[in-house]
């Protein structure tokens, strides 16, 4: 049962929590209030063998209302007064070329119909005034008008706590780091595939935690297409749309052998790897087969603040990749990729890691071999200390959904017996399609916010 909760995650559910989430765009323009240092979260009310139910809270954002607004010329910004005392200002080009009107937006397709080359980037303004419902109207230089809902306003206030909010809101980019201590968030299969909450509450513990556990999906093929529906639509790779990890003869992928696989994400040898996995239990393992999974982000932080040395070679240097055979088509992959990908702030973004694809062409010089075998072995190391290694066992029926860029999962060994074959069934998504079924069902559950 999926209780109604994603406001307060708290030490049950991941232990040692290392990032917040940033208050609504509405509060956080500047002078209007202060980014929220509260931890909203899942609340852990109910175990379900050893996994954590999930649950998520109404994001509401204030009807806003404006006391006043002026143009200053000089600085070439409209300034807005809110009724609650707090200031935003938006300059002059920006709202020329952000119009809502007809004439210069879509609003079928929410797209801009005004033409860059056609926007006067230097534009003045002739009148602005607050109209009766609260709306700020601008009159151009062109005698061309402009009217801005003030709600539209305030959720692009060009403050650092309003956009840091925004983002957020837009993105969801924080994330809760854990360890062993992790209750892995679960959820049941049915209630996601009926009901919009329940289905919300999954998205957002996927994009947060990294992993959610479905339980009660019927035990037979075809359950992964089925969740994939309620989202958009599977990624085909070269293994198919879905895939049939079982152990086979002449296996063209070291996960179809009963052998052990280390921790690893999935396909970096594709330039642009799947963002999300699904793993369906159809038949479990005589005996053995325990899945295993870190979370990568959490591990290249340890990296970072044990070894910066290291750190820095696995997400300076370009390492490649391969894969080649064939199953839904022939393929012979191949790129280039760091192991840690991080943005321009130097955020963790994205885990590349298979140690069964890393290629024997290692295109560097010679002087850099040894610090990378160095740099990795300390990341391989760091991933396998038992407090960071989470151990599960899937039974028929079970789905384990999880942020292939983030997390780093592997399986042990176990005993294949033609009377009691293992067989999961597994599927990928992007994150764009994720994150856009996250954003539709956050509007069809909690409205507009």
């Amino acid at each position: 049962m999926i209780r109604n909760a994603l406001a307060q995650l708290t030490r049950p559910l991941v232990q040692r929590c290392k990032s917040t989430i940033a208050c609504q765009a509405g509060s956080a323009c500047q002078g209007s209030g202060q980014i929220s240092g509260k931890k909203p979260a899942l609340k852990c009310s109910e175990q379900i063998r050893g996994h954590q139910t999930i649950g998520s809270a109404s994001l509401s954002v204030p009807h806003q209302a404006v006391k006043y607004v002026r143009a200053l010329e000089e600085e070439r910004l409209v300034e807005v007064e809110w009724g609650d005392g707090g200031h935003s200002h938006f300059p002059f080009t920006w709202l020329r070329d952000n119009c809502q009107c007809p004439e210069c937006l879509l609003h079928s397709a929410q797209a801009r119909k005004l033409l860059l080359s056609e926007l006067d980037i230097n534009t003045g303004v002739n009148v602005v005034e607050v109209t009766d419902e609260s709306k700020v109207s601008i009159v151009w230089p062109d005698q061309h008008a402009s009217v801005f809902d003030a709600d539209w306003l305030k959720k692009r206030c060009f403050s650092s706590a309003a956009r840091k909010a925004t983002q957020e809101e837009l993105f969801l980019n924080e994330r809760y780091y854990w360890d062993r201590s992790l209750r892995i968030p679960a959820a049941d299969f049915h209630q996601v595939l009926h009901d919009d909450k329940a289905a919300l509450d999954w998205l957002l513990a996927l994009r947060q935690v990294g992993i959610v556990y479905l339980k009660g999906a019927p035990a037979e093929q075809g359950q992964v297409s089925r969740l994939a529906e309620r989202i958009g639509y599977l990624r085909l790779t070269f293994y198919g749309h879905t895939w049939q990890v079982q152990d086979k003869s002449n296996a063209n992928n070291v996960a179809y052998t009963s052998g052990k696989l280390s921790l690893h994400t999935d396909y970096p040898a594709l330039h642009f790897a799947p963002g999300v996995q699904f793993l369906h239990c159809v038949s479990p393992a005589m005996e053995g087969g325990e899945s295993e999974v870190v979370d990568g982000f959490h591990m290249a932080m340890q990296l970072q603040r044990e070894d910066p040395e290291a750190f820095h070679t696995l997400t300076s240097l370009l390492i490649d990749f391969t894969d080649t055979g064939r199953d839904y088509c022939d393929f012979m992959l191949q790129s280039k990729k760091s192991i840690i990908d991080t943005d321009e702030k130097g955020r963790v973004l994205r885990i590349n890691y298979n140690n069964a694809t890393r290629d024997s062409v290692l295109d560097l010089p010679l002087y850099q071999v040894q610090p990378f075998y160095r740099a990795l072995r300390a990341f391989v190391d760091i991933m396998n200390r038992p407090q960071n290694l989470v151990t599960y066992t899937m039974e028929a029926g079970d789905m384990v959904t999880f942020d292939n860029w983030r997390l780093l999962h592997g399986r042990r060994s176990y005993v294949s017996r033609p009377d009691g074959l293992r067989h999961l069934e597994g599927a990928y998504l992007d994150w764009d399609e994720v994150m856009s079924r996250l954003r539709i069902l956050r509007k069809s559950v909690h409205g507009d916010a």
